[in-house]
């Protein structure tokens, strides 16, 4: 629903046919699947018997009453307020993911122990790696963006061979070639300036064009207008342009960033004590991976719902203008 105060919402959720046809599909899915093992059918001893022994009764009679929770606690939510649903949903997807951690017995004292230096070395140098990255890119992009807009010859097919060519390798070719390429030519650098040069120029190239698009959807007599009054370039890119195509700039960058911060695990294969690395190297010395694993994922994710809520505040405040 775009706009609350001019658009009928319809709660779908309440249609009987509907809901029915989600019954069906639920019903299908998990007549597929045999849950007569799980603790589901142990729930349902009193009523199918011997799970094992319940043959395709039981089945079904799991399945179905599957179903029906499932059916009747979407119904349930819908009568909730926007706000309320959310909360529902989350908690809900919440729980059962940690339910589906439980399967794989991990050992908590172990995670536990780990996870101060997994967080102070890890997503510290995580954070620390795609910050200057993000920073550095997004110089690059507002270059490469003007670079591509400009009528001159030179600078057109520098930016746009560059966009070509870093969007046409894949990033850990890219890790690799700066890392073990650059002392060909006689400049050795260390692992983490070398992963931030890499991060840099792939996701500078992929910004190149969103900046080149947000600057291209400010209307050309905003450009006119600026030189008629006798402002120079920078000016009108700095105090006229910017300011207006920040609104639509800044939802994709937000969104690279996040990609960044996943991505930056790549540089761990030359040596970059990041996340990832510490999560294999942590993890392999008992072979507990999963556990190692499963905590990364956790970090990975907190971290970039922390950067949405920092995307959402920076939109909201640059779209004021546009509220009514």
């Amino acid at each position: 629903m775009l706009y609350p105060d001019t658009v009928e919402s319809e709660i779908l959720v309440h249609k009987p046919w509907f809901v029915a046809t989600m019954f069906a599909i639920i019903l299908a899915v998990f007549l597929a699947f045999n849950l007569t093992g799980t603790t589901m059918g142990e729930l349902m001893r009193p009523v199918i018997g011997d799970p094992l022994q319940s043959g395709l009764y039981g089945r079904f009679a799991v399945a179905f009453v599957v179903a029906v929770i499932f059916s009747l606690n979407v119904v349930l939510i819908g009568f909730a307020p926007l706000k309320v649903q959310v909360a529902i949903v989350w908690f809900e997807l919440l729980i059962l993911f940690l339910a589906f951690f439980e399967t794989f017995h991990l050992s908590l004292p172990f995670i536990w122990e780990k996870l101060p230096f997994l967080i102070a070395q890890g997503a510290v140098t995580t954070l620390y790696v795609s910050a200057i990255s993000i920073a550095i890119a997004s110089v690059i992009a507002i270059l490469g963006a003007v670079a591509k807009l400009s009528t001159n010859g030179f600078a057109y097919a520098i930016a746009s061979f560059y966009t070509s060519f870093f969007r046409g390798l894949p990033l850990l070719m890219q890790v690799y070639l700066i890392y073990l390429g650059l002392p060909q030519l006689g400049f050795v650098i260390d692992a983490v300036p070398a992963g931030i040069l890499a991060l840099s120029l792939c996701y500078g190239a992929y910004m190149t064009e969103i900046f080149r698009s947000g600057i291209q959807s400010i209307d050309r007599g905003q450009w006119e207008a600026s030189r008629s009054m006798g402002f120079g370039f920078g000016i009108t890119m700095r105090r006229i342009i910017l300011p207006q195509a920040l609104p639509v700039i800044i939802p994709p960058t937000g969104n690279q960033f996040i990609s960044m911060l996943k991505d930056s695990s790549l540089v761990s294969v030359i040596g970059v004590w990041e996340l990832m690395f510490l999560a294999r190297t942590l993890g392999q010395k008992t072979f507990q991976h999963m556990e190692m694993l499963i905590s990364t994922a956790l970090i990975y994710w907190i971290m970039s719902i922390c950067l949405e809520l920092i995307q959402s505040r920076i939109e909201r405040h640059y779209a004021r203008s546009k509220l009514r």
